[in-house]
């Protein structure tokens, strides 16, 4: 019984919380505070300026470029793994599910935006 107690996941013992997330106190990180975190990376503060420079100009190019970065982007949390499923399973790192569907509304609301004709 002990050993399977030693067996069980605990922030003490968390190596890959270490190498993910070096400062991180032990509580779980919800789903919306991982938004955030993904949010404010460099990558997606990239994307968010491209994307507000093609609503400002209205450019279909821009909008297709912004929407495909944030596929891409999207896609690296949500598909390349490098232990973030032992990260989640430890309570450093929350579920990406908030920032994939809101970065997913952004893409529709942009492309339904820039689809309507000018006037």
């Amino acid at each position: 019984m002990i050993a399977a107690a030693l067996l069980l996941p605990a922030p003490a013992w968390a190596q890959v919380c270490e190498e993910m997330r070096p400062g991180w106190d032990g509580t779980p990180v919800s789903a919306w505070s991982e938004a955030l975190l993904l949010f404010t990376s460099p990558a997606a503060l990239i994307l968010l300026a491209g994307s507000l420079l093609a609503l400002r100009y209205k450019s279909q190019w821009g909008t297709l470029a912004a929407c495909v970065g944030w596929s891409a982007l999207v896609s690296l949390y949500a598909f390349l793994d490098g232990g973030r499923t032992e990260a989640m399973a430890e309570g450093c790192i929350g579920s990406p599910v908030v920032f994939i569907a809101t970065a997913a509304a952004l893409c529709v609301a942009m492309i339904l935006y820039i689809g309507t004709p000018a006037k």
